[in-house]
């Protein structure tokens, strides 16, 4: 379940806590709001490895 799951550093957990924070504030469910910044960070992990890989 959680194999796709980057390790992050305590800033961007700070960082993605208040993203959640905001999107709850502005009327999301927290469920959906954790589901939108996990796929955000997921996604953006994936481009930064294959960024790392077309540059070997």
């Amino acid at each position: 379940m959680f194999n796709n799951t980057p390790t992050l550093t305590h800033a961007q957990q700070q960082e993605a806590a208040e993203k959640i924070h905001e999107l709850m504030a502005q009327g999301m469910s927290s469920g959906q709001a954790i589901m939108l910044v996990a796929n955000a960070i997921r996604e953006a992990e994936a481009k930064k490895n294959e960024s790392d890989s077309d540059s070997e």
